[in-house]
C-alpha cells in the first residue's frame, strides 16, 4: 500500500509540474506565459496573466509537498483547489464537462486524485511519517477528518474562485451581447 500511494503522490505531482510549466515557461509543448494569459480570460479567470502566475505558483507547491509528503494535506488541498478551479472554469466556460468538447473533465480527475491522497494520508514513505507528523492517519476514523478538513478547504478556496469566474463570464457575455447590438436613432 505504501508503494502505491508513493506512485500515485509522484504521478500527480509530476503531472501537475509540467502542466505548471507548460503554462508559464512554454514547457512540454506548451504555450507559455503570454499565449496562455488571454486562454485564462476566456475561461473567466481575471486578469489573465497574473491568474497563470497563481495557478503556476499552487501547482508547483502542492506538487512538491505532495512529492516529498510533506505536510501532505496541505499539499493535497492545494492541488484539488486549483485543479477544481480549472476543471470549473472550463466546465462553466464551454457549458459542459467533458474534456473532448473543451469541458474540465480531465482537470477534475486530478482534483478528485489530491483529494485521495488527503483521505488516505502519505504512507509511511514521506516526510511526514519519518517526522511523525500528528496529521499522518493512524486509524480510518482520523483519515476520515483529516480528508473532510482537505475537503472542505480545497472547496471553501475553490467555490470562492468559481463564483468570481462565473461573475467573470457573465460580465463578458453582457458586454459582448451590447456590443453587437446596433445602436438606435432617436
Amino acid at each position: 500500500m505504501d508503494l502505491g500511494l508513493l506512485l500515485l503522490r509522484l504521478a500527480l505531482a509530476a503531472i501537475l509540474y509540467m502542466h505548471a510549466t507548460q503554462k508559464t515557461l512554454g514547457w512540454f509543448s506548451g504555450l507559455g506565459l503570454d499565449r496562455m494569459a488571454p486562454l485564462f480570460e476566456n475561461l473567466g479567470q481575471r486578469p489573465g496573466r497574473q491568474m497563470v502566475k497563481l495557478a503556476a505558483a499552487c501547482e508547483v507547491t502542492g506538487s512538491l509537498l505532495i512529492a516529498i509528503g510533506l505536510a501532505t494535506p496541505l499539499g493535497a488541498a492545494i492541488l484539488a483547489g486549483t485543479m477544481a478551479v480549472a476543471g470549473g472554469a472550463s466546465t462553466l466556460s464551454k457549458g459542459t464537462v467533458w474534456n473532448a468538447a473543451g469541458g474540465g473533465e480531465y482537470p477534475l480527475v486530478l482534483a478528485a486524485f489530491a483529494l485521495i491522497i488527503g483521505f488516505t494520508g502519505p504512507g509511511a514513505w514521506s516526510l511526514d511519517s519519518a517526522l511523525k507528523a500528528p496529521w499522518v492517519p493512524k486509524s480510518n476514523a482520523a483519515a476520515l477528518v483529516i480528508g473532510v478538513i482537505v475537503l472542505v478547504v480545497a472547496a471553501l478556496a475553490a467555490g470562492a474562485a468559481l463564483l468570481r469566474t462565473r461573475a467573470n463570464l457573465a460580465g463578458g457575455a453582457a458586454s459582448a451581447a451590447a456590443e453587437s447590438v446596433p445602436p438606435t436613432s432617436a
